[in-house]
C-alpha cells in the first residue's frame, strides 16, 4: 500500500509537466480507446441479446411487456456496459501497459530516459492514465447503445415484444442518472486499470518471466479493483436512492 500510495503520489505530481506528457497523450487515447471500441461493441451486442431474453423469461408472465425494455436499459446502463466492458479492457490495456513498461524496465531503457533528463512518470504513466481515465467512458457509452439496441432487436424477433412496448419501458424510468453513473464508474475503472498497469510494469524485475508476471499481476489486480470500485459506487451512490 506504501508503494502504491507513493506511486500514485508521483503520478499526480508529473501532472504539469505537459511539455513531456502532452504529445503522446493523443496516442495513448487512440491505442487504449479507440483501437477497444470493437471490443466493448462485440461484448455489448451479446449482452443485450442475453439480457432481453432473461427479461423475458423470469418477469414474462408477471409483468406487462414494456418491462422488457426497462430492464435491458437499467442493466446494460448502470451495470453491465461498465463492468463486461472494463473488465475485458482490464484484460487488453492493463496488460498491453504492463507488458510494454516491463519490457521497458528490464531493457534499462526508463534508466535511459532518466540519463536523459526525462521524468518516466511524466513521459510514460501520466498520457497512459489520462488516456485510460478519458476514453473508458467512451467505450462504455457506445457499448451502452449497441446493448439497449440489440435488446430492442433481440425484444423485437425473439421474445415478441412490440418496438412501442420496449421504448415505453426504456423511457418510462430512463433518467440522465442511469448514463451518469455508468460513466462516471467506467472512468474510475480507467483511472485504475492504467495506474495498475504501469505499477505492474515498472516494477518488473527478471528478464520475459517478470514481464509476463508483471501482465499477469495487473490484469487479475486491475479486474478485482474494477469489482471493488463498482461496489463502492453503488454504496455511494444508491443507498437510499428511488427510481423516479
Amino acid at each position: 500500500m506504501g508503494r502504491a500510495s507513493r506511486f500514485v503520489a508521483e503520478t499526480a505530481r508529473a501532472v504539469p509537466d505537459i511539455a513531456t506528457w502532452g504529445p503522446h497523450a493523443t496516442l495513448h487515447m487512440r491505442v487504449l480507446g479507440v483501437d477497444s471500441l470493437p471490443i466493448g461493441a462485440f461484448i455489448a451486442l451479446f449482452t443485450g441479446i442475453v439480457l432481453a431474453m432473461l427479461a423475458d423469461y423470469s418477469v414474462g408472465d408477471l409483468v406487462p411487456p414494456y418491462f422488457v425494455g426497462t430492464l435491458v436499459e437499467k442493466s446494460i446502463t448502470m451495470e453491465l456496459a461498465p463492468v463486461l466492458t472494463g473488465l475485458a479492457l482490464a484484460g487488453r490495456v492493463g496488460a498491453n501497459i504492463a507488458a510494454e513498461l516491463g519490457t521497458m524496465k528490464v531493457t534499462e531503457q526508463i534508466d535511459a530516459l532518466e540519463t536523459l533528463a526525462y521524468d518516466p512518470y511524466a513521459y510514460l504513466v501520466v498520457p497512459r492514465v489520462l488516456a485510460g481515465t478519458l476514453m473508458f467512458p467512451v467505450v462504455v457509452a457506445t457499448a451502452m447503445l449497441v446493448g439497449v439496441v440489440s435488446g430492442w432487436l433481440a425484444a423485437l424477433v425473439l421474445v415478441d415484444v412490440s418496438t412501442p412496448q420496449f421504448l415505453k419501458g426504456v423511457r418510462l424510468f430512463f433518467t440522465e442518472f442511469d448514463v451518469r453513473y455508468g460513466l462516471v464508474k467506467s472512468a474510475s475503472f480507467g483511472t485504475a486499470v492504467a495506474l495498475i498497469g504501469c505499477h505492474a510494469g515498472l516494477n518488473a524485475r527478471g528478464g520475459a518471466q517478470g514481464v509476463g508476471g508483471a501482465a499477469t499481476r495487473a490484469v487479475v489486480i486491475s479486474a478485482v479493483m474494477i469489482l471493488v470500485l463498482d461496489a463502492f459506487w453503488a454504496i455511494v451512490w444508491l443507498t437510499g436512492r428511488t427510481i423516479r
